[in-house]
C-alpha cells in the first residue's frame, strides 16, 4: 500500500483536475502499486499529452519546481515539468516519446488507449493498465521491471498468490 503522503498528492491532484479536460493518467511504479504489485516508488509520474502537461502546471502552479517545457535526452523526449506534492516528487510528461532501438522516436500512446480506473481511499485514480507498463518497460530496455509485471499478469508472482 501507498504511504499517506503520496495518497494525499494523489487527492491533490486528482481534486485539481476533476473539473478539466485533462486527459492524464498515473504511470510507472504508483501504477504499479495502485494495482497491487509489491514495489518501492519514489515518485508520482504523470502521463498526458502536451496541453494537459501545460494545464496541469496551470492548476498546480503553487507546487512547480520545474516548470513544464520540451526536454530529451537519449531514450525519452517529453513536455516535462516537476512538481513538489506533500513532500512528492511529481513528474508531468506531455506526449511522452520513446527512441525506439532502430533510433527513431515512438509515441508513447494517449492515455486513454491504456486506462483503467483504480479506487483508492474514496478516489478513483485513472493509472495505466499492467499490461501496457509491461511493454513500456520492455521498450524502455528495463527487462526487469518488465518481467515482474508479466509475472505478476500471469499470476507467478509469490506475493500474488496470497
Amino acid at each position: 500500500m501507498l504511504d499517506s503522503r503520496y495518497l494525499g498528492a494523489l487527492r491533490t491532484i486528482r481534486d485539481r483536475l476533476r473539473d478539466s479536460n485533462v486527459n492524464w493518467v498515473v504511470t510507472a511504479g504508483v501504477s504499479l502499486a495502485l494495482q497491487g504489485l509489491p514495489v518501492e516508488v519514489h515518485d508520482i509520474d504523470l502521463l498526458t499529452d502536451e496541453a494537459g502537461a501545460y494545464e496541469i502546471e496551470r492548476r498546480l502552479a503553487e507546487f512547480a519546481t520545474r516548470g513544464v517545457r520540451f526536454s530529451a535526452d537519449e531514450g525519452v523526449r517529453s513536455h516535462f515539468g516537476t512538481l513538489m506534492i506533500n513532500g512528492i516528487k511529481v513528474d508531468i510528461m506531455g506526449d511522452l516519446q520513446i527512441r525506439s532501438e532502430d533510433g527513431n522516436w515512438e509515441d508513447v500512446p494517449a492515455p486513454d488507449s491504456c486506462k483503467r480506473l483504480v479506487e483508492v481511499e474514496g478516489m478513483s485514480i485513472p493509472v495505466r493498465s499492467l499490461e501496457y507498463e509491461c511493454e513500456a518497460y520492455r521498450k524502455l530496455g528495463r527487462v526487469g521491471k518488465a518481467e515482474m509485471v508479466r509475472k505478476w499478469l500471469n499470476g507467478e508472482d509469490e506475493s500474488h498468490k496470497s
